[in-house]
């Protein structure tokens, strides 16, 4: 594993934001597909030790990606991104809520927006998540 690629992590209290910057040693293509297929999202989505599992997904501007990430005692916790933008390779975003298994948003939490842009560098591609 090549330990020099970038991996940047940043919070600003004041207007409540996190900015993440990551390099993966991978080309656009391939990057792209793990952050916008259910198949590939499941595998790495959740933190360890969750594990993620969709429910339904339909990645397009409307659509949206109903999943639980599910903790070692296999309680659920259900959320629902919402796809505002998306630009084939180069970035999308959504707006993500705490929900129920049928999708239906918690009120008692905020909603977080998401904008993921994808920058080609060779064989290497770095997301940027604001």
């Amino acid at each position: 594993m090549n330990s020099h690629l970038q991996f940047d992590f940043t919070v600003n209290k004041e207007n409540n934001t996190v900015n993440v910057k990551r390099e993966f040693a991978a080309e656009i293509d391939i990057v792209w597909a793990a952050w916008t297929q259910a198949e590939l999202l499941d595998q790495w989505w959740a933190p360890k030790p969750f594990q993620t599992k969709t429910k339904s997904m339909d990645f397009k501007v409307g659509g949206t990606w109903l999943y639980a990430m599910f903790g070692p005692e296999n309680q659920a916790h259900w959320c629902r991104a919402d796809y505002l933008k998306i630009e084939d390779q180069k970035m999308y975003s959504a707006i993500d809520a705490f929900c129920d298994e049928n999708g239906v948003m918690n009120q008692n939490f905020p909603r977080s927006t998401w904008s993921n842009t994808f920058i080609a560098q060779g064989d290497h591609t770095l997301v940027d998540i604001s």
